[in-house]
């Protein structure tokens, strides 16, 4: 199979991205940005084209995303104006709340990472290493010496990925009471060096 890396998002390709971004990772926001219809709308609204990578099979379809965050915004972040104007005033005030408890910091000295997602039908394939070699030559090209990213403790098949690749744990935090809304209890943040020692 061949895939294509590519930077940014073409406009024809927005409605397949908000579906895959959702596929991946509804399961942890379904209670919060659901139902379906409503958070379809609202990533299609919000993703930033110039914010990600993306991987294209050899028929042109979207396989893969891997989005990131600059001090200029998030690939899926939005704001309290795009939730309102999905889900109205009282229904995007207090998801705007609950996600603000998760978390909307940009990292000035590591290239943040937000969001890396392959199709179910792709996964296994290889799609999201090429994924994470794009982002370490986007890291690099922005001056970045290492990348940071976060992953839930009940996906261990990306988090064992991201420890062969190079990453090492730095910290985890627990969500408290929010692990009965998203979940998940725990978030381990990852980071690794952009240029890794050899193996001796």
């Amino acid at each position: 199979m061949g895939v294509t890396i590519f930077s940014g998002l073409h406009a024809h390709l927005r409605k397949d991205a908000a579906r895959l971004y959702w596929e991946a990772f509804g399961g942890k926001l379904s209670r919060v940005l659901g139902p379906d219809p409503k958070a379809l709308a609202f990533f299609d609204r919000v993703i930033r084209a110039d914010h990600c990578l993306v991987a294209l099979d050899e028929t042109g379809s979207l396989i893969g995303i891997a989005g990131f965050k600059t001090l200029s915004g998030s690939f899926a972040g939005g704001s309290w104006d795009d939730l309102i104007a999905v889900y109205g005033h009282f229904g995007g005030r207090w998801r705007g709340l609950i996600l603000w408890a998760l978390n909307r910091e940009t990292d000035n000295d590591r290239f943040l990472v937000d969001g890396i997602c392959v199709a179910r039908t792709q996964r296994g394939k290889g799609v999201g290493s090429l994924l994470l070699a794009g982002l370490y030559d986007e890291a690099a090209r922005r001056g970045y010496s290492s990348i940071r990213l976060d992953v839930i403790d009940a996906n261990w098949r990306a988090r064992a990925l991201y420890e062969r690749q190079g990453f090492m744990a730095t910290r985890t935090e627990r969500l408290g009471l929010l692990r009965h809304v998203f979940g998940f209890a725990a978030s381990t943040t990852m980071v690794r060096p952009l240029s890794l020692p050899e193996k001796g």
